[in-house]
């Protein structure tokens, strides 16, 4: 089996037009290299075979970078003409996979994850569609996921203060087939048109993991991401 991966890199990073304002928000510095690096030396370590970005604005910044660097797995491309979000770039993906099922990643977060123990888990599961999760206390930022006793995910909430709870750490395995519906227009949200209406469609797998998370969305975590980074010398 080829394991695969979709990256969404196609992002503008409104939020940090003040410290990033002329590159794609995976193209920002973190420690000294593009959050991109970060992202592809996690999906080496993690034994990918195949990874196809998603890009948008400015993505010739990125396609250049990349033919600079050398990586072990194939890299392919897939390019938006207009913003498509999050399920429209995703479902353009679907054109470069090979397989059936494929991860997918957010191209501003990195969320440290056993992709194997994750795979395996989904396979048991024989779902369609699977969201990392990550357990977080006295947060804000994020809407949260509420999973049942067999780890089901059963409800996405609005972004609130909690002390506790889970969040969608950004990380998916999904299967091409959740794209082929009819309803779907060609720019779309995969959180609001796939996710929350699946949610009472389909079972979706809530795959629990307390690993390292980061989201360099805002400059604060941006910072913090450049001061972790730094150390963990990912």
């Amino acid at each position: 089996m080829t394991k695969e991966c979709v990256i969404l890199a196609g992002g503008f990073g409104t939020r940090l037009q003040q410290i990033v304002n002329d590159v794609p928000k995976c193209m920002a510095p973190v420690a000294g290299k593009p959050f991109l690096h970060y992202l592809l030396n996690y999906a080496n370590k993690q034994n990918f075979d195949h990874v196809i970005l998603s890009l948008g604005y400015k993505w010739e910044i990125v396609k250049n970078w990349i033919e600079q660097q050398k990586y072990p797995f194939k890299i392919s491309y897939v390019i938006e003409n207009k913003p498509l979000g999050t399920g429209g770039a995703l479902k353009l993906s679907c054109s470069k996979i090979a397989g059936d099922d494929f991860f997918a990643f957010n191209g501003d977060t990195f969320f440290d994850i056993n992709t194997d123990d994750f795979l395996e888990k989904q396979k048991n599961r024989n779902s369609q569609l699977c969201i990392a999760l990550k357990p977080m206390i006295n947060f804000e930022r994020y809407g949260s996921v509420d999973i049942d006793s067999a780890s089901n995910i059963i409800a996405f909430n609005e972004k609130q203060p909690r002390k506790q709870g889970l969040i969608n750490g950004g990380v998916y395995i999904i299967n091409k087939s959740i794209f082929e519906s009819s309803e779907l227009y060609e720019a779309f949200s995969f959180e609001k048109e796939i996710l929350e209406k699946s949610v009472t469609t389909k079972p979706i797998f809530g795959y629990v993991s307390d690993k390292y998370f980061i989201d360099i969305g805002i400059p604060a975590d941006y910072e913090k991401a450049n001061t972790d980074f730094q150390e963990k010398l990912l």
